[in-house]
């Protein structure tokens, strides 16, 4: 399948999970990401739930963050460049919902993108070649290009990986793992 018959499938299928099936769902994911070896690292960018969307609820992986004492970065958007700037997330971090439902940082320290250690990826789907569909508009693949070499970039599915996305391009930014609540993959 192409990119947009993987967001409407995907899209679909994310509009017929109960709320009991994304909190187990998000629940297994982040007990998934305790057992990998990323924990050596200090800068961890999280994005913050769309609800509407159905997204995975980023919530327990915060908490681990936390619980682990990291430096956790959030970004706000910018709709007009698809660009993205990052904000550490402190205790006075205060926190504003935009026009498209995103949860987003008011203002705070700005974080650079070369400073961060690793990526939790939203996405629609993913391929067992490690590419990812997310919602179309390019921002973490701008965003993923500007980080350095060696961040880790882990995707965050409630669903197993397609076989191959037919349309996949050398531009798209190939993820290094996707968790699911059943597995890890490692591209």
């Amino acid at each position: 399948m192409n990119k947009k018959e993987l967001r409407s499938k995907y899209k679909l299928l994310r509009n017929h999970l109960t709320d009991d099936a994304i909190i187990d769902g998000s629940l297994a994911i982040a007990n998934r990401i305790v057992t990998m070896n990323i924990w050596d690292n200090t800068y961890f960018h999280l994005f913050l739930t769309i609800e509407k969307q159905r997204e995975i609820d980023t919530e327990f992986i915060l908490q681990v963050l936390a619980g682990k004492d990291k430096e956790i970065v959030v970004s706000k958007s910018d709709f007009e460049t698809f660009e993205m700037s990052h904000f550490l997330l402190t205790d006075n971090t205060k926190f504003r919902t935009n026009a498209y439902n995103i949860p987003e940082p008011i203002n705070g320290l700005e974080v650079p993108a070369d400073k961060i250690d690793v990526v939790f990826v939203p996405l629609l789907a993913f391929d067992r070649a490690g590419h990812r569909v997310g919602y179309g508009k390019g921002f973490y693949d701008k965003f993923l290009s500007k980080c350095k070499p060696d961040v880790i970039k882990i995707g965050l599915s409630f669903f197993e990986a397609e076989e191959v996305i037919s349309d996949a391009t050398d531009e798209d930014v190939k993820l290094d793992f996707c968790i699911t609540p059943d597995r890890i993959y490692s591209f």
